[in-house]
């Protein structure tokens, strides 16, 4: 089965009626998980980001607080599972202070959390990888909200902020 192009697609929505796309929206949530949730973004948080970024960090702080810390392995397995639900919600808003926000945030958990970056070379790699993206987009933000992040990013220990 050939695969519509993304215009040949919303070409076929404006000739259907707002009930037909209506159901065609249900059938869409009910194949995935993924899609569920980006509806529900779009219905309910898109319009008041910042109530989004509250409430995936407190998400954070619960997938955090179910880490279990008895061996590297696990830790690293609780971190990436952290980092992989994040990245999926980053990728529903397109605003870039929203991920830099969240991102940033993360960071912050892992240092408040006393996790270890020395006992495994993989916690580090993630850990750096993180503000390796925070970097990136920092530097794609206007000036005036670099000015802001800039504190919170030199608590983090970022020092090359020059792009």
């Amino acid at each position: 089965m050939k695969i519509n192009s993304i215009s040949e697609l919303q070409k076929e929505l404006c000739t259907l009626k707002p009930k037909q796309v209506f159901e065609i929206a249900l059938k869409i949530t009910k194949h995935k998980k993924e899609n569920k949730e980006l509806l529900a973004y779009l219905l309910f948080f898109a319009n008041n980001e910042n109530a989004y970024v509250e409430n995936l960090k407190i998400e954070i702080d619960t997938l955090f607080s179910e880490i279990n810390r008895k061996s590297a392995y696990t830790t690293k397995k609780g971190l990436q599972k952290v980092v992989r639900i994040m990245n999926r919600y980053i990728n529903y808003s397109d605003i870039q202070q929203t991920e830099l926000e969240l991102r940033i945030y993360f960071c912050k958990k892992v240092n408040t959390q006393s996790i270890s970056l020395d006992i495994s070379p993989i916690i580090s790699n993630l850990y750096y990888r993180e503000i390796e993206k925070i970097k990136a987009v920092y530097s794609k933000l206007h000036e005036d909200l670099q000015y802001d992040y800039k504190n919170e990013l030199e608590k983090l220990g970022v020092q090359d902020l020059s792009f």
